[in-house]
């Protein structure tokens, strides 16, 4: 009950909690919401009483995030920069340079940003901003497979021969929802892996897959523009005649299917009516100084392209950058991936800042696991993923800061270990997405978006 009264000693009128929390009428946000006559007039009553509509309905949304343990968004958007293969921790953000020689590796370390902190010395760029980033240093799961691990860090889930869990994406599609006419998930350039998809949520919430490489100079976003010969009019009418054909089969059948691809019409329509939204794509507006900074190589523009899109308003960006399954010749490997993604990322991280928009864009570069302690007989390393970085910045997140370690060979965690679900339910939390909300999988079976996750506080900056 909220208890609202006026004056000294006020006489309490009780408004009932439930009142203000039924008929929500967006999925998991009960602050939207119908309102009906009878609310409408206690409302009046309200007034009545000496407090203001914009008084009580602050008070309503105060009781819903209590009920709801709801909390305000930090970050509007996010960048997801996956390394598939599994990349070295020891080669890049926690090299062990006192270890023997075949635990060491190929390469050397260097100082950083950070006093008493070194990086493997192929990440030059990133060492010199490090006090602008976090690195979790104690990532640790228990899948060695690429497949399983994949679908550890795209869902917070281990793999279930039961059920497709939703990728953190459609999450945060189906939760929050599109902004600005544009998707509210968006793959560059493909969806980069099957755990990336929708899962047991409508396949609505599904990514939005450019199809093309921002690098190449033919680049264009597929299906973006109106076919030759077809006027903003004649897109108008076809629009009406679907919309007539589509009621149609509504009123014969009911499914996920035809809601689907009432949402994916609709996503299109929108996209392409909409020039600010396909603006965003347009990756060519960008002048020859900026497009220079990040790099004219597939990370470089890829990531120019991800800040171009949740500028505009994409809530959930992903791209993929290299191959990192170095079992043979990891230096080779490493000299042939890191310099360019090092480039990107730390050009990303300044423009973001420069912009004024690191404070609202969580940036994660993540991959599947890490790599065996020791150089195996080929120059490389095996699959591990008992422990591996992983690094974090803006959208609320400290900066300047490793969290966790790795014992002395890099072989486990030593202190702070975070698993998958751990990082997703922060993620979520800094997105105002409370990680333990049930949404409905098929049969009605009640699923938490993450399941046992808990929030990752020590690398959060505290709120005033």
């Amino acid at each position: 009950m909220i208890v609202i009264g006026k004056g000294v000693n006020p006489t309490p009128v009780q408004i009932p909690v439930s009142l203000v929390m039924k008929n929500t009428s967006c999925p998991g946000n009960p602050l939207v919401r119908q309102s009906s006559r009878r609310e409408f007039l206690y409302v009046g009553l309200v007034g009545s009483i000496g407090l203001t509509l914009p008084t009580f309905l602050r008070q309503q949304a105060g009781a819903a995030m209590k009920q709801y343990d709801l909390h305000a968004p930090v970050a509007q958007s996010v960048i997801n920069i996956f390394l598939p293969g599994g990349m070295a921790h020891q080669e890049s953000f926690d090299p062990k340079p006192y270890a023997p020689s075949e635990y060491r590796g190929p390469y050397g370390s260097i100082d950083t940003a950070l006093a008493g902190v070194r990086f493997g010395e192929k990440i030059p760029k990133l060492a010199k901003i490090a006090d602008q980033f976090t690195v979790i240093r104690s990532m640790a799961h228990g899948e060695a497979a690429h497949e399983r691990g994949t679908h550890n860090m795209f869902t917070g889930y281990r793999p279930s021969p039961a059920l497709q869990y939703p990728s953190v994406g459609s999450v945060i599609s189906h939760e929050l929802g599109p902004r600005k006419n544009l998707p509210p998930y968006v793959c560059i350039p493909q969806v980069p892996n099957e755990f990336a998809n929708s899962g047991y949520l409508s396949s609505a919430h599904g990514p939005f897959a450019i199809g093309s490489d921002p690098s190449r100079k033919d680049f264009e976003v597929r299906d973006l523009n109106l076919p030759k010969g077809v006027s903003t009019e004649r897109f108008d009418r076809r629009r009406s005649l679907l919309d007539t054909v589509d009621a149609h089969f509504r009123d014969l059948e009911n499914s996920d299917q035809i809601a689907s691809v009432d949402a994916f019409y609709d996503h299109a329509y929108k996209l392409i009516s909409s020039q600010k939204a396909r603006e965003a794509f347009d990756i060519k507006q960008e002048g020859d100084k900026t497009r220079d900074f990040y790099g004219r190589h597939e990370p470089g523009q890829r990531m120019l392209l991800a800040r171009r899109l949740v500028e505009a308003g994409v809530r959930f960006v992903s791209l993929t950058a290299g191959g990192w399954d170095h079992h043979q010749n990891i230096k080779d490997g490493f000299n042939k991936n890191m310099p360019n993604v090092d480039h990107a990322v730390a050009a990303l991280l300044t423009d973001l800042g420069n912009k004024g928009m690191l404070d609202n864009t969580l940036v994660m570069l993540t991959t599947e696991f890490g790599r065996t302690p020791k150089i195996n007989k080929d120059g490389g390393r095996d699959h591990w993923p008992r422990v591996f970085s992983v690094m974090l910045a803006g959208g609320g997140v400290k900066k300047g800061m490793i969290y966790g370690s790795s014992d002395s060979l890099g072989g486990e965690p030593e202190e702070n270990a975070v698993n998958a679900a751990d990082l997703m339910t922060t993620v979520y939390h800094q997105l105002g997405i409370t990680a333990d909300k049930e949404l409905m999988a098929p049969g009605d079976r009640p699923i938490e978006i993450v399941d046992g996750g808990n929030v990752i506080d020590g690398i959060l900056e505290k709120k005033a």
